[in-house]
C-alpha cells in the first residue's frame, strides 16, 4: 500500500505541474491572437492570474468545492484548508471534512495542487475573451471572486459530491467545471463590455481583427496539447495503468480529428485553410473530449472530436455575426464545446470501460437517462455561473470600471495599463485610427490629420 501511495502521489504531481505549464499555452495563444500593442497586458493576466487563483482557491474555494457540507457548497474545511489531513486514505473511505475526495489515497496537499491547476485554468479562459479592452485591475478582483466563489459552488456540485452528482451528471476531467464556467464567466464579460472599437463597423459589417503572432499562437497550442496529457488522464488522481493509457489515446484521437475537421470546414466556407481556425479546432477536440475520456471508446473519441471541429468554426461565425466579439475564440473553444462534450456523455458513454460505472448513452442502448442528467448539469451550470459572473462584472462596472478609455484602447493597453511595450524596438504598422485631441474622439487617420491642423496626432 505504502508502494502505491507514493507512486499514485508522483503521477499526480506530475499531472498537476503539466495542467499548471498550460498556462504558458495560454499565454501564447491569447498574446499570438493579439494586436501586438495588447501583448504585455495579455501576458501580464495570464501570469498573475495563477497567483491571485492560488491564494482564492487556498483562503475559502477547496473548502466550498469539497468540504463536507451539504449538496450546493462545502461547509467545513473552509479557510486555509483547515481540518485533519485525511490522506493517504488505507482501507475504507475515510467520512471526514474532505470526504469528496476520499477515494483518492494521496496526501491532502496533493490533492489540493491538483484542484488548484484546474481552478486557475477556468480563470484564465476569460482572459482571452475580454482581452484588447478590459481594465487590468477589474480582471484581476473578478478573477478573485471567480476561483474563490462561482467555480468552487459548481464544482462541489459535480466533483464536490453535491447536488448534480447525486442526480448521476458525469463530468471525468472538467468539460463543464472548468471549461463551461469559464465560458460563461467570459460571455458575462464580453457582453457587458462591448465589442472592440473597429471591430464591426455602423452598418454591421464585420471587420477582421488578425493576430499580431500566429508562431506564438502556434506553440500556445501545442504547449496546450502536451499539457491536456495531464489534465485528463492526472483526473484518475491514481497511477492506474489500464485507465491513464486509454484516457491518453482518448483525448489524443478527438484532438487529432477535431483539427482535420476544422481545417477541412474552414477550407470549404473560407475558400482556404486558416491556421488560426486550425488551431482553436485542435483545442475544441480536447475540450469535448474532457467530460468523456474515460467514458467512452476511441472510436467515439474521434466522432466526439470531429463534431467539435465543425462545431467551432460554425461557433465562430456565429458569434461575429452576433457582434460578440472575442478576441481569441475563447467561447467557441470552451464554452460551446464544454457544453458539447458534457452532451456526448449522454450520447457516447459506455458503462464500466475504465472502471467507472456511468451508465451506457443514447447511442449505446442507455437510453435518456444519462443524456438527461447531464443536460440538467449544462443548464443549471449555465444559469448560474452566467448570473453570478454577470452580478460581479456589474458591480465592478458600477465601481471601479470595467473598459479602458478609447483613447488608451487605440494606443495600446501595453502603454496606457502597464507603461512599457512588448516590442519596444519594432517599427509597428500605422493604426487606422488616431485620437484628436480636438474633438476627443477617435476618427479616421485622414480626417483626423484635417481636424488637427497640424496637433499632436497618436
Amino acid at each position: 500500500m505504502e508502494t502505491k501511495v507514493v507512486m499514485d502521489t508522483i503521477w499526480v504531481l506530475i499531472a498537476a505541474m503539466l495542467v499548471f505549464f498550460m498556462n504558458l499555452g495560454f499565454a501564447m495563444v491569447e498574446s499570438g491572437f493579439a494586436r501586438a500593442k495588447n501583448a504585455v497586458n495579455i501576458l501580464s493576466k495570464n501570469f498573475i492570474v495563477f497567483a491571485v487563483s492560488s491564494l482564492g482557491f487556498l483562503f475559502l474555494g477547496f473548502g466550498l468545492m469539497f468540504g463536507d457540507g451539504n449538496s450546493i457548497f462545502g461547509t467545513n474545511g473552509l479557510f486555509f484548508l483547515g481540518g485533519a489531513d485525511n490522506s493517504p486514505a488505507t482501507g475504507a473511505a475515510y467520512q471526514g471534512v474532505y470526504s469528496a475526495l476520499s477515494w483518492a489515497g494521496v496526501p491532502l496537499m496533493a490533492k489540493f495542487f491538483f484542484q488548484l491547476v484546474f481552478a486557475g485554468t477556468a480563470a484564465t479562459i476569460v482572459s482571452g475573451a475580454v482581452a484588447e479592452r478590459i481594465k487590468y485591475k477589474s480582471f484581476i478582483v473578478f478573477s478573485f471572486f471567480l476561483t474563490m466563489l462561482i467555480y468552487p459552488v459548481v464544482g462541489h456540485w459535480i466533483w464536490g459530491g453535491g447536488w448534480l452528482y447525486q442526480n448521476g451528471m458525469f463530468d471525468f476531467a472538467g468539460s463543464t467545471v472548468v471549461h463551461s464556467v469559464g465560458g460563461w464567466a467570459a460571455l458575462a464579460g464580453v457582453l457587458l463590455l462591448g465589442p472592440r472599437f473597429g471591430k464591426y463597423t455602423a452598418n454591421g459589417k464585420i471587420v477582421p481583427i488578425p493576430g499580431h503572432n500566429l508562431s506564438l499562437a502556434t506553440l500556445g497550442t501545442l504547449v496546450l496539447w502536451f499539457g491536456w496529457f495531464g489534465f485528463n488522464p492526472g483526473s484518475t488522481m491514481a497511477a492506474n495503468p489500464e485507465a491513464i493509457s486509454h484516457i491518453v489515446v482518448t483525448t489524443n484521437t478527438a484532438a487529432a480529428a477535431a483539427v482535420l475537421s476544422t481545417t477541412l470546414a474552414s477550407w470549404l466556407l473560407f475558400g482556404k485553410p486558416d491556421l488560426g481556425m486550425t488551431l482553436n479546432g485542435g483545442l475544441a477536440g480536447l475540450v469535448a473530449i474532457t467530460a468523456a475520456c474515460a467514458f467512452v471508446s476511441v472510436g467515439s473519441s474521434l466522432l466526439i472530436g470531429l463534431i467539435a471541429g465543425v462545431l467551432v468554426v460554425v461557433s465562430v461565425v456565429a458569434f461575429d455575426r452576433l457582434k460578440i466579439d472575442d478576441p481569441v475564440g475563447a467561447l467557441s473553444v470552451h464554452l460551446v464545446n464544454g457544453i458539447f462534450g458534457t452532451l456526448a456523455v449522454g450520447l457516447f458513454a459506455q458503462d464500466g470501460l475504465t472502471g467507472v460505472a456511468t451508465g451506457n448513452g443514447l447511442l449505446f442502448g442507455g437510453g435518456t437517462g444519462l443524456l438527461v442528467a447531464q443536460l440538467m448539469g449544462v443548464v443549471s451550470v449555465g444559469a448560474f455561473v452566467f448570473s453570478a459572473a454577470l452580478l460581479v462584472w456589474a458591480a465592478l462596472k458600477m465601481t471601479m470600471g470595467i473598459r479602458v478609455s478609447l483613447r488608451e484602447e487605440i494606443e495600446g493597453l501595453d502603454r496606457g495599463e502597464h507603461g512599457n511595450e512588448a516590442y519596444p524596438d519594432f517599427l509597428t504598422r500605422k493604426p487606422a485610427y488616431s485620437f484628436n485631441v480636438l474633438s476627443g474622439v477617435a476618427v479616421p487617420q485622414q480626417a483626423s490629420q484635417a481636424l488637427n491642423k497640424g496637433g499632436v496626432r497618436l
